[in-house]
């Protein structure tokens, strides 16, 4: 479906992720609409050609012609969305959606949702440190990752339009996972690093500090920076998944800090070595 310009897409959140999106959807000749909260987005979207139309309201023209509806929202947002205004799609509907978590949302909209209308999760693993439509880009895929997570509820038709989608956006490497993996897998790459980043902004608060700091703190802590209603609301929905990553990464800290209490060298470079293997493996191609 995606691929045939003549589909109308909608999106629902117009903030950063939002507004990239549309921004390339756009460039390909797509119809975009979109749905937000803030008027000011609105108007600068239209002003700057990032979409065709848009409004703060629930629009029923708007969402019952849309062919493909991307929900940009917080995870509870989007359940609620679903719950109380699924009666607005039009029947045939696909919808997909950005959120940072799968297994708690996934399977409960699927059991709520219509059965005209089909609902296939997908995740873009690319961000900024700042938000708003105002700082989209078209070229904010380039290089990163994009997983789409199906369940045996989904037609292999909507999945590949997913994938199309992906590709379409300019990501590097499009997979699929189940929403379990999905979780584990965003418990250690995305949730942990930041658990990490925000315990090392917090645990010295000497001042000055930024005075003298090099790079390398700056690249470790740049995701600290963090938006904190999301980023606690996914915390809790993988609570379980993140709490034995952390406990993992305790661990090896733990073993870390052993090692130079007892000036094991051999230890700590046979683990930087394997480090420095491992971080390679990591390395945008």
């Amino acid at each position: 479906m995606i691929v045939d310009v003549s589909k109308k897409i909608l999106i629902v959140g117009l903030g950063l992720l939002g507004g990239s999106y549309a921004k390339v959807l756009r460039r390909f000749g797509f119809h975009v609409s979109a749905i937000t909260l803030e008027q000011s987005s609105i108007d600068y979207a239209i002003r700057e050609g990032i979409i065709d139309e848009g409004s703060t309201e629930l629009d029923a023209r708007m969402i019952g012609e849309a062919d493909l509806v991307i929900f940009a929202l917080y995870p509870h947002v989007f359940v609620e969305w679903i719950e109380k205004n699924q009666g607005l799609l039009k029947s045939g509907a696909l919808i997909t959606d950005v959120t940072g978590v799968k297994r708690s949302i996934v399977y409960q909209i699927q059991d709520m949702l219509r059965p005209d209308v089909e609902f296939v999760a997908a995740h873009p693993m690319a961000g900024r440190e700042v938000s708003g439509v105002e700082n989209s880009t078209d070229r904010m895929f380039i290089g990163a990752n994009y997983i789409v997570t199906p369940t045996e509820k989904n037609t292999p038709e909507a999945v590949q339009t997913c994938i199309e989608l992906g590709r379409l956006l300019g990501f590097s490497n499009v997979t699929t996972l189940s929403p379990e993996e999905h979780d584990e897998m965003i418990g250690f790459l995305s949730q942990l690093t930041h658990c990490i980043a925000i315990t090392l902004m917090t645990c010295n608060d000497k001042e000055n500090m930024e005075k003298f700091t090099g790079d390398s703190f700056r690249d470790l802590t740049r995701i600290a920076r963090i938006n904190d209603l999301m980023w606690s609301e996914l915390f809790v929905a993988n609570k379980d998944v993140l709490l034995d990553q952390m406990n993992l990464f305790i661990d090896k800290f733990n073993a870390l800090k052993t090692m130079l209490e007892t000036e094991d060298i051999d230890g700590m470079r046979a683990m930087m070595r394997h480090s420095t293997e491992r971080r390679a493996l990591f390395d945008k191609k």
